[in-house]
């Protein structure tokens, strides 16, 4: 990419948080482009992923995931329409990757579907037998002084970590072994910081190595990714994307790199993004101080999908 490129507005696909149907089921079968991106799902996975998304108990089940990528894709393209959008660049962080690579057609959506799927399955096989014993616990209004500190006692008692997240300057995701869970608790309380919610399985750690080769053997290998049409903000340092293999590469480093949020907006400012739109169910990267300082930020969600719009040309005399 040139050092002349510049950019104003930038799509940020959310990573995922907890889904259910109740949540987004409406948005899946009444909006024009998410019916349309689930009929690509269906015929790709040989099943109804809203009967299934339905039916199935589980906040990041194989279903639940595939319905989140296919919600923040149809929701992109309904800004598109509905509201003018026109994006420069775009990024998503953590399980945003992959809804930044159907968007940019770095892959089909129907391959990307098909990958959602298989990946959710790789990763349930992978931690049924390996780090049973480890989540990542998420906290805020930990200052990087005092988080030193708390780390460096992990430190001191030879307990393995691993900092999986970087969200803002005084939010972070850690991974532990859950049996220091409840001291990391009580530390955090101690210095003033709160703790938010912990994941299971734990996520982006250099210590998934052998998850990432898995995933590449499985899942990768049977993939062809193409040049992404936007270049594309990789959230584990903010470097820009702009080539199959680089888009291939920054989907595989997820598994074992830290996602740095800050660097991601650092990136998206010297490109000069203004405007982010955040297309998906979020309520974390729209919202988190580092993104609210720099830039103006509209959610995209099926909330505001779904909320009646006016007809062009009907005011107030047109009655």
């Amino acid at each position: 990419m040139t050092g002349e490129f510049r950019a104003e507005t930038a799509f940020v696909f959310p990573g995922m948080g907890p889904s259910n149907f109740a949540d987004v089921g409406r948005f899946m079968v009444i909006n024009p482009f998410a019916r349309r991106l689930v009929a690509v799902a269906d015929e790709r996975l040989g099943y109804s992923l809203v009967d299934r998304f339905r039916e199935t108990e589980g906040d990041y089940s194989e279903f639940a995931q595939v319905a989140f990528l296919v919600n923040c894709v149809a929701l992109a393209q309904w800004a598109e329409h509905a509201l003018g959008v026109e994006p420069d660049v775009c990024t998503g962080p953590s399980f945003g990757e992959k809804a930044a690579t159907a968007y940019t057609g770095a892959l089909p959506l129907s391959e990307a579907v098909w990958m959602t799927a298989r990946l959710a399955r790789c990763m349930d096989e992978y931690f049924s037998r390996e780090h049973r014993d480890v989540v990542t616990h998420s906290f805020v209004r930990a200052h990087a002084d005092r988080l030193g500190e708390l780390l460096a006692e992990l430190d001191d008692r030879g307990e393995w970590y691993d900092i999986s997240c970087y969200i803002d300057d005084d939010f972070f995701m850690l991974s532990l072994r859950e049996r220091n869970l409840e001291w990391l608790e009580r530390r955090l309380r101690g210095m003033g910081a709160m703790s938010l919610y912990t994941m299971r399985p734990p996520m982006h750690s250099s210590a998934f190595g052998p998850l990432r080769r898995k995933a590449e053997d499985e899942v990768f290998g049977r993939l062809e990714f193409s040049d992404p049409r936007l270049p594309v903000i990789a959230d584990q340092d903010g470097s820009v994307v702009t080539t199959a293999e680089g888009m291939r590469t920054m989907l595989l480093d997820g598994f074992v790199r830290p996602l740095r949020w800050p660097d991601v907006v650092a990136s998206m400012k010297r490109l000069g993004v203004t405007k982010v739109c955040v297309s998906g169910p979020d309520s974390l990267f729209g919202r988190v101080g580092c993104t609210r300082r720099n830039f103006e930020v509209v959610a995209v969600n099926p909330r505001l999908a779904l909320r009646p719009r006016p007809r062009v040309g009907a005011g107030a005399g047109a009655a």
